[in-house]
């Protein structure tokens, strides 16, 4: 190996970064990071997006609103069955225990 080997560029194979390597010292030089993709091509569909996921977080928490008036009836409707089912079986005293058995 030459003694003033050139520095070499190389691709990160997981993030796609290009990468300056010196091999006489074996480090990375420098670094410059993959171009990260445009998600909208212009500024109209970037505002069509973002009133579809306004409209989306609106029915989302409808959902829930919903789902939280629901909740409150179901919990009343189980406490009321347990209610039932405590008073339809009478309270036997203390439960027996295995040593209480010898």
């Amino acid at each position: 190996m030459p003694k003033h080997a050139a520095i070499f560029d190389t691709t990160c194979p997981c993030c796609g970064a290009v990468l300056k390597v010196d091999p006489e010292t074996k480090a990375v030089i420098s670094h410059v990071p993959k171009a990260a993709p445009k998600m909208f091509a212009d500024f109209n569909e970037a505002a069509k997006a973002m009133k579809e996921q306004e409209g989306r977080k609106e029915s989302i928490f409808q959902q829930s609103v919903e789902a939280h008036k629901n909740s409150a009836s179901l919990l009343e409707k189980k406490f009321q069955e347990a209610v039932k089912k405590a008073k339809e079986t009478p309270d036997t005293g203390k439960p027996l225990r295995d040593f209480d058995l010898d």
